[in-house]
């Protein structure tokens, strides 16, 4: 598919159902999760900068750009890209990321509420989504915005100020809406029915099933660096051995 196409087939799978959205780390995982039949893609911040040695939050944003890049050309499916907070401290600079995240060929992309591990005031962050907005619609193209609430991953809020923050996400042009780290299936489905924006839920640590999801209206299904987090810690273990017993299993 050309990048026009896969931008449209992406936004087309927001309108109805529900999807599976993996999140591979590297060519490899990429080339993976195509074969196994999945329709979308969303890369992980915290997988890329293991696959790099670093941190979740170290990569820059040439890193994450190049990374992105690699991605969309070793796939024909769209990719959904986890750009963090926008790589920028004001607005007009997350815009002139966001227009460089477009050129990458993704055909989505998120913007998160915190910074260095503190969310940004609800007034800041909208328009900081707001100005991703407005450079997306620049563009002429058509990327999905996803607004990200971050604060399950802090000090947990309220789920109405969590509901509160999407809300003004929603109408600072955000295409879907995001709180990782929900766990249970109520408060899920209370954010299905509090926003008019199709909902993205992450699978990992609850227990549930994207059959779950889906019965509470959830529209896609990520699972953040949940797999490249197990991959890692199965080669721990076979590292270990031996590294320990001078064998492997």
């Amino acid at each position: 598919m050309t990048t026009s196409q896969r931008r449209t087939a992406f936004r087309d799978l927001h309108r109805a159902g529900c999807f599976a959205l993996p999140n591979p780390w590297d060519g490899g995982s990429a080339v993976r999760f195509a074969r196994a039949g999945f329709k979308a893609l969303a890369s992980t911040s915290a997988g890329a900068a293991w696959a790099l040695g670093k941190e979740d939050g170290e990569m820059t944003v040439e890193e994450v750009l190049e990374h992105l890049r690699f991605l969309c050309g070793v796939t024909e499916l769209p990719v959904n890209a986890d750009f963090e907070a926008g790589f920028a401290d004001t607005a007009e600079g997350v815009a002139d990321n966001v227009a460089r995240c477009i050129a990458t060929g993704v055909a989505g992309l998120s913007i998160e509420d915190a910074v260095r591990g503190e969310l940004i005031p609800v007034a800041v962050a909208a328009e900081r989504i707001r100005a991703a907005r407005g450079a997306i619609d620049r563009s002429g193209e058509d990327v999905v915005l996803v607004g990200r609430c971050e604060a399950y991953f802090m000090e947990p809020l309220d789920l109405g100020e969590v509901i509160a923050r999407l809300r003004a996400y929603g109408e600072a042009g955000a295409d879907c809406l995001y709180a990782p780290g929900l766990k249970e299936i109520g408060a899920i489905a209370e954010v299905v029915r509090s926003v008019d924006r199709p909902v993205n839920a992450n699978l990992t640590g609850t227990g549930l099933s994207v059959a779950d999801m889906a019965a509470v209206g959830v529209r896609r299904v990520s699972v953040g660096g949940a797999l490249a987090r197990a991959s890692y810690a199965h080669v721990d273990s076979l590292v270990a051995l031996l590294a320990t017993e001078g064998r492997l299993p």
